[in-house]
C-alpha cells in the first residue's frame, strides 16, 4: 500500500487565499448582493407581519393591509379597470368615426376604351 501524500503550504503563504480578478470579486459580491434581495424580496410579499434589520443600518416592518384596506383596494383596481376599459372604448369610437369622415371610393371606375379610327 502507498502512503497518501500531503501538500503542506509554505509557512509565507498559509492562510492566505488565491489571487482573484476584479471581475470574480464583482460577480462574488452581486452574487450575495442577489441572495440578500431576493430574500428581502420573498419576506416583502409574505402576507405576514415581520420585522427586518439588517445590521441596525436598514430596519423594516411589514404588516399585512386590514380588510378594510384591502375593500380600498379592491375598489381602486376595479375604478382604474373601469378608466382602461373607457379609455380604449373611446380610441376604437375615434378609430370608426376617422374611417367614415374618409370617403370610401369604393372600386374605381374603369377607363373608356379607345376606339381605332376606321379611316386613317
Amino acid at each position: 500500500m502507498s502512503d497518501p501524500v500531503v501538500v503542506v503550504a509554505p509557512p509565507d503563504r498559509e492562510g492566505q487565499l488565491q489571487d482573484y480578478s476584479v471581475d470574480q470579486v464583482a460577480g462574488a459580491f452581486v452574487l450575495c448582493l442577489g441572495a440578500i434581495a431576493s430574500l428581502l424580496l420573498v419576506v416583502w410579499q409574505s402576507k405576514c407581519h415581520c420585522k427586518c434589520n439588517l445590521c441596525y443600518i436598514f430596519q423594516c416592518e411589514r404588516r399585512p393591509p386590514s380588510e378594510e384596506e384591502m375593500e380600498g383596494l379592491k375598489d381602486q383596481f376595479k375604478a382604474s379597470q373601469k378608466k382602461d376599459k373607457d379609455k380604449k372604448d373611446k380610441e376604437d369610437k375615434k378609430d370608426i368615426e376617422s374611417h367614415r369622415e374618409t370617403p370610401d371610393k369604393g372600386e374605381p371606375e374603369p377607363e373608356p376604351e379607345i376606339e381605332p379610327n376606321p379611316n386613317p
